[in-house]
């Protein structure tokens, strides 16, 4: 089979970072995993007040905390790979460069949303950033993106698809089916437990015997690790390695990447399953404050630079509510578009 040439991303660490013995990581990737971790923060907690204030309602559930996930997946990926998640999905269409605003109106129902006013918080697409959505049904994605995996090696591409899922996801049996069938096509998918401990409000000692999730994948022999998911470095590492494997066409690798929810399961979850002191001792390890201070130990950044910074975040969150509450809601007859794909194929022939 074929493979298309792609560009290969470009590299995270720098010789002269190595050289200094300061970080592995490159001063522009820090940045960035600041910016774009930032962002995900002030958007969520802008879409927490939102919520509470009634602007839109359904199902919502906040990213807050568990932003080095997607920072250092989307550092150490490509443009053309693919991304899915399960509802938990406002931080990952914004890491990989997603318009806030398009986002925002979306959770307001407006036409101008990434799904038209109809998917909400837990149905973002972003066909333009390979983002293939966030899916209310637990566990969904997973066959789906084994799926989508079997399509890129199909079509001689050396893409890679990105399954997210939460540790209570892991209990689905598709996951099983999907783990079997991908080893034996040795598909090029990253499969990614954002394991935050607790699934909707039960902890990982409830529910299971095992504990280390990333054993899950040995009875299949797919080659699993568990990672730090409270570091941009550490996801990054673990998604480069397997990338390299699945490009390479020696199939899926699991991640069992252990990070954490600084608020409830959605915002109707009262979080009476833990304690503060514990949501507190998380919280001393958070992933912004770790980039900001790399920054500024190495001096990267001047504090009106970080201020600059700070602002522009500011602005796209506060232009993303004003965009989103001047948009205007689907019109009626929206209700009867999108339901069904449009016959396209030469040999179904109209009733």
């Amino acid at each position: 089979m074929a493979v298309k040439a792609t560009k290969a991303p470009v590299k995270a660490t720098t010789k002269k970072a190595a050289a200094a013995g300061k970080t592995k990581f490159s001063k522009e990737t820090y940045i960035k995993w600041y910016k774009d971790m930032l962002l995900i923060r002030k958007f969520e907690e802008k879409t927490g007040q939102l919520y509470i204030q009634q602007k839109f309602g359904g199902f919502c559930h906040l990213y807050i905390g568990q932003e080095a996930v997607v920072a250092g997946t989307v550092s150490a990926c490509r443009p053309s790979d693919k991304h899915m998640t399960a509802y938990r999905d406002h931080g990952h269409p914004l890491a990989l460069g997603s318009d806030p605003r398009v986002l925002m109106a979306e959770l307001y129902g407006r036409s101008t949303g990434c799904s038209k006013g109809k998917g909400g918080s837990m149905h973002f697409f972003d066909k333009e950033k390979n983002f293939m959505g966030g899916h209310g049904i637990v566990g969904a994605q997973i066959a789906m993106g084994a799926g989508v995996a079997f399509a890129e090696k199909y079509a001689g591409t050396d893409n890679v698809a990105f399954v997210s899922m939460g540790d209570g996801a892991v209990r689905q049996g598709a996951l099983h089916e999907t783990f079997n069938m991908a080893m034996s096509w040795k598909l090029p998918v990253i499969f990614i437990i954002e394991n935050n401990g607790y699934a909707m409000g039960t902890s990982i000692e409830r529910t299971t015997n095992v504990h280390d999730l990333s054993k899950i994948g040995l009875s299949y022999e797919m080659p699993s690790k568990s990672v730090n998911g409270m570091s941009p470095e550490a996801v990054h590492e673990a998604i480069e390695e397997a990338c390299e494997r699945a490009r390479r066409g020696d199939g899926p690798t699991l991640l069992d990447i252990r990070t954490y929810r600084y608020k409830g399961h959605s915002m109707s979850d009262p979080q009476k399953y833990r304690t503060k002191e514990e949501v507190a001792e998380y919280m001393e390890k958070d992933p912004i404050e770790h980039c900001l201070k790399v920054i500024k130990d190495n001096k990267w950044l001047s504090e009106n630079e970080i201020k600059d910074i700070e602002s522009w975040v500011k602005k796209e969150v506060e232009e993303s509510v004003e965009f989103a509450e001047n948009s205007p809601y689907p019109e009626a007859h929206e209700l009867y578009e999108d339901v069904y794909v449009e016959p396209n194929y030469p040999f179904i022939k109209e009733y």
